[in-house]
Formats: structure tokens, sequence, C-alpha cells
């Protein structure tokens, strides 16, 4: 079974937000390597490509037609807010990565 590196389960951690501690590392070495592995797997299919997972269905999707609907008030939208300071809505810092 393939073991992935503690550099390779940081960056995974990374891109995906969350925080994992030292005892966890070892474990995910082993799950994200057997991840891995049966990805190795469905890219062995023969006559496999990516266009193949956009969707399982013939079929294109259907889309609701756009509809104009009544404004949520400035109180209405800062309430759904998680983080805000004052009047604004806080998000976090990415510019910077």
């Amino acid at each position: 079974m393939k073991k992935l590196s503690v550099e390779e389960v940081k960056h995974v951690a990374h891109l995906a937000r969350i925080a994992i501690s030292e005892e966890e590392i070892e474990k995910y070495q082993v799950r994200l390597g057997a991840l891995y592995e049966m990805i190795d797997q469905i890219h062995e299919i023969k006559g496999y490509n990516d266009d193949m997972m956009i969707t399982p269905f013939d079929e294109e999707p259907s889309l609701r037609k756009d509809e104009v609907g009544p404004m949520l008030s400035f109180e209405e939208v800062l309430l759904n807010a998680p983080r805000k300071n004052g009047k604004f809505i806080e998000v976090p810092v990415v510019v910077n990565e």
C-alpha cells in the first residue's frame, strides 16, 4: 500500500484548509495513499478519460430561469455572515498565499 510523505499530507491539509495534529499525520499518510491508489486504478480502465466523469447522465442538465426577487435588507445579510465587523462582513485573507 502506498504511503504519502509527511510533506504531502501537510500540503493536502493546507489545500483543504484543515488543521491536523502530528498524531493524525501518520493515519492520513496511509488513508490518502489508499485513496490515490484507487484513483490510479480508475485511470487504468481501458478507454477512460476525464470527460467521462463530468456527469453520469447523458442528457443536458435542466437549469431554472433566472428571476428577479426581492432584495435582502442589510440586516438580513449580516444575520447570515459568519464574522462581521460593524457594517462589514469579514472574510479570510487569501491574497498573499
